[in-house]
Protein backbone atom coordinates (compact mmCIF):
# COMPACT_ATOMS: atom_id res chain seq x y z
CA UNK A 1 0.00 0.00 0.00
CA UNK A 2 0.93 3.35 -0.69
CA UNK A 3 0.37 7.05 0.59
CA UNK A 4 0.47 9.76 -0.93
CA UNK A 5 1.42 12.66 0.93
CA UNK A 6 0.47 16.60 -0.28
CA UNK A 7 3.42 18.87 0.35
CA UNK A 8 2.60 22.72 -0.15
CA UNK A 9 5.72 24.37 -1.79
CA UNK A 10 7.29 26.76 0.00
CA UNK A 11 10.26 29.58 -0.54
CA UNK A 12 13.31 28.73 0.91
CA UNK A 13 15.14 31.65 -0.74
CA UNK A 14 15.18 34.30 -3.89
CA UNK A 15 17.27 35.48 -6.22
CA UNK A 16 17.28 37.91 -8.80
CA UNK A 17 19.16 38.73 -12.54
CA UNK A 18 19.14 41.49 -14.81
CA UNK A 19 16.62 38.83 -16.92
CA UNK A 20 15.17 36.55 -14.25
CA UNK A 21 13.51 35.56 -10.64
CA UNK A 22 14.73 32.54 -9.45
CA UNK A 23 12.91 30.94 -6.43
CA UNK A 24 14.67 27.78 -3.84
CA UNK A 25 11.99 25.91 -2.46
CA UNK A 26 12.05 24.23 0.29
CA UNK A 27 11.08 20.19 -1.09
CA UNK A 28 14.83 21.08 -3.18
CA UNK A 29 13.00 22.70 -6.56
CA UNK A 30 14.54 25.41 -8.21
CA UNK A 31 11.78 27.82 -10.13
CA UNK A 32 13.03 30.24 -12.67
CA UNK A 33 10.80 32.55 -14.51
CA UNK A 34 11.57 35.51 -16.50
CA UNK A 35 11.83 39.30 -14.59
CA UNK A 36 9.36 40.51 -17.88
CA UNK A 37 6.89 38.57 -16.46
CA UNK A 38 6.73 41.35 -13.73
CA UNK A 39 5.95 44.87 -15.39
CA UNK A 40 6.71 46.51 -12.14
CA UNK A 41 9.89 44.73 -11.71
CA UNK A 42 11.16 45.09 -15.53
CA UNK A 43 10.80 48.49 -14.67
CA UNK A 44 12.11 48.96 -11.13
CA UNK A 45 15.43 49.77 -10.31
CA UNK A 46 18.10 47.42 -9.60
CA UNK A 47 17.78 48.84 -5.56
CA UNK A 48 13.98 48.41 -5.30
CA UNK A 49 14.55 44.42 -6.87
CA UNK A 50 17.20 43.83 -4.23
CA UNK A 51 14.78 44.98 -1.53
CA UNK A 52 12.22 42.29 -0.86
CA UNK A 53 10.37 39.33 1.78
CA UNK A 54 9.70 36.09 1.46
CA UNK A 55 6.21 36.31 2.72
CA UNK A 56 3.59 34.13 4.67
CA UNK A 57 5.47 31.35 5.04
CA UNK A 58 7.05 30.69 2.47
CA UNK A 59 3.98 31.30 0.38
CA UNK A 60 5.16 33.90 -1.72
CA UNK A 61 7.60 37.12 -2.29
CA UNK A 62 6.67 41.34 -1.47
CA UNK A 63 8.61 43.87 -2.81
CA UNK A 64 6.93 46.71 -0.77
CA UNK A 65 8.44 49.78 -2.51
CA UNK A 66 6.90 48.97 -5.79
CA UNK A 67 4.11 47.30 -4.43
CA UNK A 68 4.54 44.24 -5.88
CA UNK A 69 3.55 39.95 -4.73
CA UNK A 70 4.34 37.10 -6.63
CA UNK A 71 2.97 33.68 -4.92
CA UNK A 72 4.85 30.40 -4.86
CA UNK A 73 2.09 29.03 -6.96
CA UNK A 74 2.01 31.40 -9.68
CA UNK A 75 5.57 31.16 -10.08
CA UNK A 76 4.69 27.10 -9.91
CA UNK A 77 2.05 27.73 -12.87
CA UNK A 78 3.89 30.42 -15.25
CA UNK A 79 1.53 33.06 -14.17
CA UNK A 80 2.79 36.23 -15.43
CA UNK A 81 1.44 39.55 -14.48
CA UNK A 82 -0.71 41.35 -16.98
CA UNK A 83 -0.54 45.02 -16.59
CA UNK A 84 -3.89 47.04 -15.44
CA UNK A 85 -6.19 47.75 -18.06
CA UNK A 86 -6.15 52.02 -18.23
CA UNK A 87 -8.83 53.96 -16.54
CA UNK A 88 -9.45 56.21 -19.14
CA UNK A 89 -12.59 55.86 -21.24
CA UNK A 90 -12.92 56.71 -24.67
CA UNK A 91 -15.97 58.23 -26.26
CA UNK A 92 -17.69 57.08 -29.12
Amino acid sequence: MSIAVSVEARIRAVSLTEDTITAELVDGRTISVPLVWSWRLSEATPEQRAEFEITGGGCGIRWPRIDEDISVEGLLHGVPASRPASTHQSCR
